[in-house]
């Protein structure tokens, strides 16, 4: 829903959830601008008591990053348009639906949600959806995807930042984290979260993607990779539950370009790369597309 109006008032609710980045006080619109502004396409800025202000740009996301906004490993324009073609041809929809519904079991029906690692907000727009009343702010450090993200859900706000960085958001303000591929900052992720909250980590498996040849040149899931989750997180949360989402699709050689080109292995193929070796398929082609969901609590 790109182009919904934003819901009244949640640019309020969300001003309670950040904090300003470098002296961690609140944020606030400019003088004359009324509490309940729903969008931040009302203000060109918030700022903080201290004189710290941050720009927002013209297509409703909030700059809290300095310096270079769009960080070397962060999604391109590109990687972004390859990416919403993708995910607009619906493969990975059984996860997105799967994600909302554990959400909505976790999540007050008016509570916050943050999204760490927000891309586009596709996954954060279909949790919005089962949580009628929730809102929800996307962080990702790729302007590109918040560009999309800004306008993916009316009660959705976005704003850049480096995961990595401890979070500009309020110590307990959060009652879910959302983290779909993306970086993992376990000892922010407890603090941001209130005691009872929980932390849901979506991940590949071992089998996501198996039936695409190495020939293509896509980054292959580490087998590993859960171990060194769970090693990542202990300090700071326990495992609950885990949820396999297992589906076997049908993709196009357009799907799988996109898939190649809206990834990580973007950074290092080229265009010509891509083109070539996804010509020599026979498709379409059937691909599993395999998550795990997790479920965790902070300590």
């Amino acid at each position: 829903m790109p182009n919904s109006p934003a819901a009244p008032g949640l640019w309020h609710r969300l001003l309670g959830v950040l904090r300003c980045p470098l002296c961690g006080g609140p944020l606030a619109p400019p003088h004359g601008v009324p509490a309940s502004f729903a969008t931040l396409r009302q203000v060109k800025s918030l700022g903080c008591a201290e004189g710290h202000s941050f720009d927002v740009a013209r297509q409703g996301y909030l700059s809290l990053l300095t310096g270079n906004t769009n960080a070397a490993n962060a999604d391109s324009a590109d990687m972004v348009t390859a990416r919403t073609l993708f995910l607009k041809a619906g493969h990975y929809a059984p996860l997105a639906r799967a994600l909302a519904g554990t959400v909505a079991d976790l999540c007050p029906p008016d509570g916050t949600v943050m999204d760490a690692g927000a891309g586009t907000g596709y996954y954060l727009a279909t949790v919005l959806d089962a949580l009628p009343e929730a809102v929800g702010l996307g962080l990702d450090a790729s302007k590109f995807a918040l560009r999309k993200a800004s306008g993916a859900h009316p009660r959705a706000g976005a704003a850049t930042w480096d995961i990595w960085k401890p979070l500009p958001v309020v110590s307990g303000a959060a009652d879910v984290v959302i983290n779909v591929f993306a970086p993992r900052n376990g000892p922010e992720f407890q603090r941001v979260l209130r005691p009872d909250g929980a932390l849901v980590v979506v991940t590949p498996t071992a089998r996501h993607l198996a039936e695409l040849p190495a020939s293509l040149g896509m980054l292959s899931v580490d087998a590993a990779k859960e171990d060194r989750l769970h090693r990542t997180l202990s300090g700071h949360f326990r495992q609950e539950r885990t949820e396999v989402v297992e589906r076997q699709v049908a993709m196009t050689d357009q799907d799988v370009r996109n898939l190649i080109l809206m990834g990580p292995s973007a950074h290092h193929l080229s265009l010509e790369d891509v083109h070539r070796s996804v010509a020599s398929l026979d498709t379409p082609l059937p691909v599993t597309v395999s998550f795990l969901v997790s479920v965790y609590r902070p300590h």
